[in-house]
């Protein structure tokens, strides 16, 4: 029997705009127990966060990260699957792209994240 994206995901993700600064999504991760938030602008996905991210692309390169928004430290080249797809498929693509965490749409939409 095939599996779906959908009978694993992560439903409700929490997202963020990409104005929020990178303290606050820190807190967020901390205060819910999260590796990665989703960024949103309005209700349209644009980027991934991830712990690692906030890291290696924020706090290593300085600044205050009150005033730092994760704008800058989000994947923007996003891969997304749909909660539709086959398990098979999204795992597939997060081996070809050397990711843990694909985030699912529907309609154009955020629904979910599917992670290792």
């Amino acid at each position: 029997m095939t599996q779906h994206v959908s009978d694993i995901m992560t439903s409700a993700p929490v997202t963020v705009e990409p104005q929020t600064s990178v303290t606050a999504v820190a807190r967020i991760m901390r205060d819910q127990d999260l590796g990665a938030v989703l960024v949103t602008d309005g209700d349209e996905l644009r980027g991934l966060v991830t712990d690692r991210d906030l890291v290696v692309r924020s706090l290593a390169d300085g600044g205050d990260p009150e005033q730092v928004t994760v704008a800058g430290a989000c994947s923007a080249d996003l891969v997304t699957v749909a909660p539709e797809d086959d398990l098979d498929h999204a795992i597939a693509l997060m081996r070809e792209h050397a990711v843990r965490r694909i985030p699912v749409v529907e309609g154009g939409h955020p629904v979910g994240i599917v992670a290792l």
